[in-house]
């Protein structure tokens, strides 16, 4: 499962210097799906459920699911969320980041940053003994604090030799419920954050979920493995400050 985390983790960060205004997202997407067949991969989200892209591009109100395409400019301002899955030898890996196009609000910023840190903050209580909710709690507590609103209709949630496994991970509620947490077990942790109001809807194309009230919103997401020695992140990239605190 690291391989195939690694990948997923490479990808990102080949993409991410491409988030410049004027790309197209169906860009984007062939440059992922390019990488993930030169290492030898398979999308995990081509085709699933009918889904025809490589990449979710989600931009700005858009939460997660947003379908890649050249009629998709990114536009100087923008936040784009990113989610990549592969399936390698077997196993699968999932990842997401939301990224700035060019230079964006502060709200936008601050909204980036925040959903990040509610990430690792999940992260570091993935761990064993403890229990599936205490992750939720933590993104919870710390987007609610900022002022910020959790996605309700969306989850984390394990993943191994299938892309989604049981358990759900869901980004709210209290602490030590659930599932309790073993070594061995790999969660994919992926905070959904609104700038607004937490409701969302899907889009005619089946796909695509946007927030009700089109506030801006950010995905930030790792697959992680419970370790004896604490959470192991397979999708890591560069460490990004919001670890190092």
């Amino acid at each position: 499962m690291r391989a195939a985390g690694r990948l997923v983790g490479e990808v990102l960060t080949a993409l991410k210097p491409k988030v410049v205004p004027g790309v197209t997202t169906a860009e984007l997407d062939e440059i992922a799906e390019q990488l993930i067949a030169d290492a030898g991969a398979t999308p995990a989200f081509k085709g699933y459920h009918g889904y025809p892209a490589t990449i979710c591009a989600s931009i700005n109100e858009e939460v997660i699911h947003g379908i890649p395409s050249g009629q998709r400019v990114l536009q100087e301002g923008d936040i784009l969320s990113i989610d990549v899955g592969a399936s390698l030898e077997g196993y699968f890996g999932d990842s997401a980041i939301t990224l700035p196009v060019g230079k964006v609000s502060e709200e936008a910023a601050t909204l980036l940053r925040v959903t990040e840190e509610a990430l690792y903050k999940a992260i570091e209580c993935a761990k064993p003994g403890g229990r599936v909710s205490d992750i939720g709690h933590a993104v919870q507590q710390h987007v609610e604090a900022h002022g910020f609103s959790v996605v309700r209709e969306f989850v984390g949630h394990g993943i191994g030799q299938r892309m989604h496994e049981e358990p759900q991970v869901p980004n709210y509620g209290e602490a030590g419920r659930g599932p309790r947490l073993a070594e061995g077990m790999v969660l994919a942790i992926e905070p959904m954050v609104n700038a607004g109001k937490p409701a969302v809807k899907v889009l005619s194309d089946g796909w695509t979920a946007v927030t009700r009230d089109k506030s801006l919103s950010a995905h930030f997401e790792h697959t992680v493995a419970v370790t004896a020695g604490g959470a192991w992140i397979l999708t890591a990239r560069e460490v990004p400050v919001a670890a190092r605190r």
